[in-house]
């Protein structure tokens, strides 16, 4: 394994938590302390990105957002990982293709929010995303009608996997999805920026 990177074992279930993390907040560990336990994972590593190619402002720099998640998320089976950064990728099937040859039979599951379902069709490659690896979608604030209605969604039912079976998702062939309601937090990254509660010295 390449110095740098997180370890893993074949056959360790490993979700994948993406984002620029700008900053982390408890929104972000509240979500990883329920994919550890619901999904029934080994660790939870977070993908700390470069940049989101779908925002138009750069993020705060890389070594302050890492040292501000690793204070977040203080556990000891999460990894905080510049692995994106290490391996020159920008996009999330990118990304996702070299952990899974870094990787071989790891089975990896990708995490996000419902509000990254609702336009999870924008991202590049996203069908190619979904075919690759199971993934857990959490609720957000706002965002349960939208994620109902999410092409993504609507394409894929059939391959949803119910909630009274998401520890069973890291071991289904992909495509397959869960959705899960889980107690909401209403932190996020932008707000935190607006009330300026966030201010790297970079």
């Amino acid at each position: 394994m390449r110095a740098g990177f997180p370890i893993a074992c074949p056959g360790m279930r490993i979700g994948l938590l993406g984002g620029s993390f700008d900053p982390a907040h408890e929104g972000h560990a509240h979500i990883t302390r329920e994919a550890l336990k619901r999904f029934g994972l080994d660790r939870v590593w977070w993908l700390v990105s470069p940049g989101n190619p779908l925002k138009e402002h750069g993020p705060a720099p890389m070594a302050e957002r890492i040292a501000r998640a690793r204070a977040v998320m203080d556990h000891p089976r999460v990894d905080i990982s510049d692995a994106e950064a290490r391996l020159g990728t920008r996009f999330t099937a990118e990304t996702l293709e070299r952990l899974i040859a870094l990787y071989p039979g790891v089975r990896f599951v990708w995490l996000m929010g419902a509000d990254n379902l609702a336009q999870f069709h924008r991202w590049q490659r996203w069908e190619w995303i979904i075919g690759a690896v199971p993934i857990g979608i959490f609720a957000r604030p706002g965002s349960r009608l939208a994620a109902r209605g999410a092409r993504a969604a609507e394409e894929y039912a059939p391959y949803r996997v119910p909630a009274e079976a998401a520890q069973l998702l890291s071991l289904c062939e992909a495509p397959a999805w869960c959705f899960l309601d889980v107690p909401m937090r209403s932190q996020s990254s932008s707000a935190i920026r607006d009330r300026g509660e966030w201010r790297p010295a970079g």
